[in-house]
């Protein structure tokens, strides 16, 4: 499969920044405890009564989306800020996996999708097939969305796990002891991250951090951005707006 095939290119074109911004609700809703080490949360956006342009931050993970615009879509790791067209009246679902866990839901490496937004069926069409018809079943869409989490839920492996360790330590873990957790060498290690989480182990880190110092920011509407800078782990807050420009 093409890293962004032709239909990932017209679906970028349909997701383009053109109309006013109308008024969109978003919630999340945990994922249970058999499903807290694959999977973030599976989301529901509302659009209200005007179209809108949704922003959405990079935040190191990919998901697999119902969309009523675009059907069953796996969108890979964003490596910067993209905007989404949203019509009027528009609800979308999403289950979000946690970095480096999406491979096995996905049904191809991570790597392929970077950046970009594909069917699911261009992608995988058994796992296409498989939610689809969990969702034709289902009390709601959560329900399928996490019955199909667990349907394709493998043990977590040693590349994972060192993953997840960078994860929990919000990008502040040292790569090469990343590297060596996972058995690897520090090229090794880089090329299986990327295969795992479309990103390679330092953009990740990068990415990680400025979640975390996103969401510092929110908690805090009156910030003082050199705090956050050092408590988010930046050397300084110029090091922050220098990450947040790019």
């Amino acid at each position: 499969m093409a890293r962004v095939s032709d239909r990932a290119d017209e679906i970028a074109g349909r997701l383009e920044d053109r109309n006013p911004p109308g008024a969109t609700t978003y919630r999340e809703i945990a994922p249970p405890p058999d499903l807290r080490d694959w999977v973030e949360c599976v989301w529901q956006t509302v659009t209200g009564g005007g179209a809108e342009t949704h922003a959405v931050r990079p935040d190191g993970c990919c998901d697999v989306i119902l969309s009523p615009q675009l059907g069953l879509v796996a969108a890979g790791a964003m490596p910067v800020l993209q905007r989404f067209f949203m019509r009027a009246g528009t609800v979308n679902w999403g289950i979000r996996f946690h970095p480096g866990m999406a491979p096995s839901f996905l049904g191809a490496p991570a790597s392929e999708l970077t950046g970009a937004v594909i069917d699911l069926a261009a992608v995988s069409a058994e796992r296409a097939r498989a939610l689809s018809s969990r969702l034709d079943g289902a009390l709601s869409p959560a329900t399928a969305l996490f019955d199909f989490a667990r349907q394709y839920r493998t043990d977590v492996s040693r590349v994972q796990s060192a993953i997840h360790q960078i994860r929990r330590a919000r990008g502040g873990l040292d790569l090469d002891a990343a590297a060596g957790q996972a058995g690897l060498s520090a090229r090794q290690f880089r090329r299986r991250c990327e295969e795992a989480s479309g990103l390679t182990p330092k953009r990740l880190a990068r990415i990680l951090r400025f979640r975390h110092a996103c969401e510092i920011a929110q908690r805090r509407p009156e910030s003082d951005w050199a705090a956050v800078a050092a408590t988010a782990g930046y050397f300084d807050q110029a090091h922050l707006i220098r990450d947040f420009r790019e």
